[in-house]
Order: structure tokens, then sequence, then C-alpha cells
């Protein structure tokens, strides 16, 4: 019997069963819909952390304190790294253009009736060119305001909003943790930031978060939370890293492991990308048992199938049909079953992909490989679990089928 004869007895098969067919198709539809919907999701997640890394700037390195270790074991940041070693940093390291200490802490903050609890940074003037971070109204903090541990404060575009709404609120006084704090300045709108919404929080000068805010804990000077410093150029980032940590050590005394640690925006995007890639990974393999109860529902439809036409085999059979002629065209019929199903699941998990990045802020990504290898794996489905029916099809004796007749 040749191929194109068996393609169309088994598609006349299918025709004949359709509400069945097409229920068998829907395990295959929803497998791979799924798979290739979480492989777009996990490779539009990469596609946006990548997006907010480069909008930070590309000559950026982050310094941290404590080591990996110290990380994992505490959940306080270690208190190893303090203003003064920003200091050094910007005046000894001729790779560097500019250097933004910060203190991060999460603090309670309330005008008038209302409050919330949100992210307080106190920070330096160089935090805004560093970060760029733009001011829409008033001033951002100046050196003069560090000096005088004075008591004001720029706001994020968000608690700008949620505290004053339309109202200008400049001059007006909030308060951090019971300290009083004037608005100096307002930022502009910059988005969130790995799932954090950088727009709501409020900067204050670094000296009067550290000195009236949360404190002098550090032995060795004012600790901060992290140095954020900025390569002159992308040719100079492999030079200030390497001349910070060397600074670092000496100044630390450091002869064993380091206590902190030096991340170029690379290393970040690294560590961002093994994140994301092994989430990609693990979701399209929750989404693939959908395919692999699929392909047994796919085995079970065929299984009745065969007992239903038993008859139609027994006299196949005697009118000189081979075991191959009948394995063949109950394989196709299971392979047919597979492939339509994938092809329908793939648009629909395409279009799943157009719809997540119309209402969210992740990247329509549609890899042809994920949609490649989601077609072959549910064709490769219906021929695996379709071996065990067609080959109990193609074995049965003529002489017991021929009896039900």
């Amino acid at each position: 019997m040749q191929l194109l004869e068996s393609v169309q007895m088994a598609t006349r098969a299918l025709k004949s069963n359709k509400l069945r067919s097409a229920l068998t198709m829907l395990g295959i539809v929803i497998g791979n819909a799924s798979v290739i919907t979480m492989v777009g999701i996990g490779q539009g997640a990469q596609r946006l952390a990548e997006e907010e890394f480069e909008a930070l700037g590309p000559n950026l390195l982050f310094i941290i304190p404590g080591t990996q270790q110290d990380r994992r074991t505490t959940f306080e940041l270690p208190k190893t790294l303090v203003l003064e070693d920003a200091d050094a940093i910007a005046r000894q390291v001729p790779a560097v253009s500019q250097v933004a200490p910060q203190i991060n802490a999460r603090e309670v903050v309330s005008y008038q009736q209302q409050t919330t609890n949100i992210t307080v940074l106190g920070v330096t003037p160089e935090f805004s060119p560093v970060r760029t971070f733009q001011v829409e109204q008033g001033r951002f903090i100046e050196d003069s305001d560090l000096r005088r541990n004075a008591r004001v404060v720029v706001l994020g575009s968000d608690i700008a909003d949620q505290f004053f709404g339309d109202r200008n609120p400049l001059g007006e006084r909030i308060r951090v943790k019971n300290i009083s704090l004037e608005v100096i300045g307002v930022m502009e709108s910059k988005g969130a930031f790995l799932g954090t919404n950088q727009d709501e929080a409020v900067y204050l000068p670094l000296t009067t978060m550290a000195n009236q805010i949360v404190g002098r804990t550090s032995p060795y000077g004012l600790e901060v939370s992290v140095i954020t410093v900025s390569a002159r150029n992308a040719q100079s980032i492999g030079a200030a890293q390497f001349q910070i940590e060397n600074l670092l050590r000496l100044r630390h005394n450091i002869i064993g492991e380091d206590d902190f640690t030096v991340r170029t925006q690379k290393d970040v995007l690294s560590i961002v990308g093994t994140v994301t890639g092994g989430l990609t990974i693990m979701l399209a393999a929750i989404a693939a048992i959908s395919l692999l109860v699929g392909g047994i529902g796919v085995m079970n439809i065929m299984l009745v199938s065969v007992t239903e036409r038993t008859q139609e085999i027994g006299l196949r059979k005697a009118l000189g049909a081979t075991q191959q002629d009948i394995l063949s065209q109950f394989l196709i019929e299971a392979v047919i079953v597979s492939a339509v199903g994938g092809v329908v699941g793939t648009v629909i998990g395409i279009g799943g992909i157009v719809f997540i990045g119309a209402v969210s802020p992740l990247a329509s990504i549609i890899s042809p490989l994920s949609i490649l290898l989601a077609v072959g794996v549910s064709g490769g489905i219906g021929l695996f679990f379709g071996v065990f029916p067609a080959r109990q099809a193609a074995q049965l004796d003529p002489i017991v089928a021929l009896r039900r007749l």
C-alpha cells in the first residue's frame, strides 16, 4: 500500500470521529501552547532584565560589602564598606570618573494622615549622574546638604503622586522615622528595576541618613550599603575593577578572602541570565508534562480505535493487506493527530506571547527553535505513543477478527 493511500485512509478514519479526534488533539494543543508560551515568557524576562541593566549605563561597577558566603548566611548586609572607602576610590583610582556611595533602608514615611513603608536611600550628589536619575522638580542633594546634615528629602515620582497628587510638593514637610524633612525635589519617573519600583523611594543626604535615621554601627567609619562606580569608558571597566580591588585590599588589610565584592554590569547580567535561563528551562519542563499527558491520551484513543475497528482490520488482512500496511495506517493516524495538535498549539502559544507582551513589560519574544522543537516533539510523541496500538492492530489474527463480523 502506498504512503499517500495510507495517509488518505488515516485522514478519512479521523474525520469519521471528528469529536473524538479533536479531544485527542486537545492534550497536544495545550502542551505545545504551554511550552511555547513559557519559553517566550522566560526569554522576555531575560530581555527585560538586560534592558534594565543597559539603562543604568554601560560603564557601571557595583561594590557590595561582605563575601557571597556572608550574604547567604545573614539577613543583614555586612558592615565592611565605609564612606572613606568611596572617597579613597574617587581620589586614587584613575580609571574611575564618579563614585556614588549610598545607604539603603526600609523605613516608615508619612505625610499628614498618609503612611507607607518604603525604601529610603541616603545618597550623595554623584548618585544622580552615576545612576542616570533626573530631577523633574526642584533640585537634588548637594554637597552643602551633606556638610550640614540637612533635613531635606527628594521624592520618587510615585511617592510624590501618592502624598500630594496634583499639588506642588516643594517646600512641604514629610516625616521619615518621625524626623521632619523638607521636600526639595521630585525625581522623574524611572520605572521598575528587577521587579523593584524605583519611583517608590525617597532620597536623603547620606550624612543625614546615617546620623539621624539609621545610626552609625560600624567601628571603622560611616558604613554604606553599596558603592556604585562609573568607569571613564567601556575600555576602562577591567582596569577600574582591578584598581578598586587592590585599593580596598590595602585599606582593609586583607590577606585572605576579600570582605567585599566588585561586580561589573556584565557580571550581573551574566548572573541574571543564568537565573532567568534556569527559570525558562524549569517552566518549559513543567509545561512539557502536559505534552506527555497528551501523548498518553493519543495512545488511549488509538487503543480504543483498534478495538472498534477489529472487523475492518480482519477484512483488510483477508483481502491481502500486510502487517506493514496496517501498522503504517495507525501510525500515520497518531502522527496526524499529534502534528495537527502541535500546529494549533503553536498558533495559540504565539498568540499568548503576543498578548502577554501587550499587557505586561515583558518583550514578545517568539523563538523559532522552541516552535520547531515543540512541533517536532509533539509529532514524535504521536509516533512514540502510536507504536503500541499500531502493533496491536497489525498483529491481529484475521481469522479471529473476521469472526466478529
